[in-house]
C-alpha cells in the first residue's frame, strides 16, 4: 500500500486537504504523477471513500513532532508520498485482498493536521465553525480547507465507510449532524453507506444517531473494532459489521 497527501496551510494552521490509500498489485510501485493520471479517471480507479476524524501525518522524510512549517516543508500544492501511522497499517490489512489496483479516498469531518483534536478545546472551536460555516460569518478555522461542503460534497466510488468515532459531548450538537448530513448526503448520491456499530444501536439507527464507531480503539475494544473493521471490508463494496 502506498499512501498520498497534500497539505495547505492558513496562517499557522496545517490542513490535510486530499487523501488517498492505494492498494498496490503485486510487485507494484506508482508515483505521484501515476496517481494524478488516476485521478482523472476517478470512476475507474477509486473504488470508495473512508471518512475519518481528523488527520494526524506527514511526508515521507518528515514527522509529526513538530508542525511542518518548523521542519522546513514547502505547501507547493502538489501530492506527497506519506509515512505509515497506526490507522494505516489497519487500512492495509482491511484492504490488501479486495482492493488491489484501487484507489480509496479518505476524507475527514476536520482536515486539519493535529493530533486528538477531540480532547483540546479545538473541538469547541469546531462546533462554534459548524454554526457559522452557511452564514456570510467568517469561520474559526479556514473554511474551505478544514470543513465539507455537505451541499456541494463530491464522492467516487461505490460506498462511504463512515469511521468517525461517536463520542461527541452534549453540547456538540451541531457536530453529530454534521456527521449525519455527510452520511445522509452519500446516500442521496446513490452510495453505500457502511460502518462498524455494536448493541448500543441498531443499524438502521446510526445514521440519524452518529453512531459510527472508530476503527482504532484502545484496551478491551481495540481487537474487537479492528477485527470488525476488517471484516467490514472482506468483500467491494464493504458491509455493515456489528460487533457482538
Amino acid at each position: 500500500m502506498q499512501i498520498f497527501g497534500r497539505f495547505d496551510t492558513s496562517f499557522d494552521d496545517e490542513f490535510l486537504v486530499e487523501h488517498y490509500i492505494y492498494i498496490n498489485e503485486d510487485d507494484e510501485q506508482i508515483t505521484t504523477k501515476d496517481l494524478e493520471l488516476k485521478l482523472k479517471k476517478k470512476r475507474k480507479h477509486v473504488a470508495g471513500t473512508i471518512f475519518l476524524f481528523n488527520p494526524f501525518m506527514s511526508p515521507v522524510g518528515y514527522n509529526t513532532k513538530t508542525t511542518l512549517r518548523d521542519q522546513g516543508y514547502e505547501f507547493k500544492g502538489q501530492f506527497d508520498e506519506l509515512n505509515f501511522d497506526d490507522m494505516s497499517n489497519l487500512l492495509y490489512q482491511a484492504t490488501k485482498k479486495e482492493y488491489k489496483g484501487k484507489l480509496l479516498e479518505i476524507k475527514y469531518l476536520f482536515n486539519l493536521n493535529m493530533k486528538d483534536p477531540e480532547d483540546t478545546i479545538v473541538i469547541d472551536k469546531f462546533a462554534v465553525d459548524i454554526d457559522l460555516y452557511n452564514s456570510d460569518q467568517l469561520t474559526l478555522f479556514a473554511k474551505e480547507m478544514n470543513y465539507q461542503d455537505v451541499n456541494n460534497i463530491r464522492l467516487s466510488g461505490k460506498f462511504v465507510f463512515m469511521g468517525v468515532g461517536h463520542k461527541y459531548d452534549p453540547q456538540h450538537v451541531g457536530l453529530r449532524h454534521y456527521a449525519r448530513d455527510i452520511a445522509l448526503k452519500a446516500q442521496e448520491l446513490a452510495k453505500e453507506v457502511v460502518f462498524i456499530h455494536d448493541r448500543n444501536h441498531d443499524a438502521d439507527e446510526c445514521i440519524e444517531k452518529s453512531y459510527f464507531l472508530h476503527p482504532l480503539a484502545a484496551g478491551k475494544a481495540k481487537d474487537t473494532r479492528a477485527y470488525a473493521f476488517k471484516g467490514s471490508f472482506m468483500s467491494n463494496p464493504p458491509i455493515i459489521k456489528r460487533i457482538d
